[in-house]
């Protein structure tokens, strides 16, 4: 069982930073692909940033130039460093991971979400 425990959200203001943080547990034998998701009220969760195993990177154009994703192999974690932050920053951000468990079989878990709130 493969479980993820988010943590780093908070309120801030606009133009200041914050990081996320994702740490992953559980019987994994591989993850191919981590990421970070967003959610406002009435809307769809979207793909704020990823990384796959080999480094590669993608961004939602908004969040391009201001925020950016890494991760730390041996540990199982996944950052969000997020700068210049704005009001419509604002929402639940959800970590999820994507991989292969020790019985070789693929999942793909979602964290518990962190609100990230952005006053101007």
């Amino acid at each position: 069982q493969v479980q993820l425990v988010e943590s780093g959200g908070g309120l801030v203001q606009a133009g200041r930073s914050l990081r996320l943080s994702c740490a992953v547990s559980g019987s994994i034998l591989r993850i191919h692909a981590m990421g970070w998701y967003r959610q406002t009220p009435g809307a769809q969760r979207e793909l704020v940033a990823g990384i796959t195993s080999d480094g590669s990177t993608k961004y939602l154009d908004s969040v391009k130039g201001r925020f950016t994703i890494s991760s730390d192999n041996a540990k199982h974690t996944v950052y969000l460093q997020m700068t210049s932050l704005k009001s419509e920053d604002t929402g639940v951000y959800y970590c999820r991971v994507e991989g292969h468990d020790s019985d070789y079989e693929p999942f793909g878990s979602w964290g518990q979400g962190t609100q990230v709130t952005v006053s101007s």
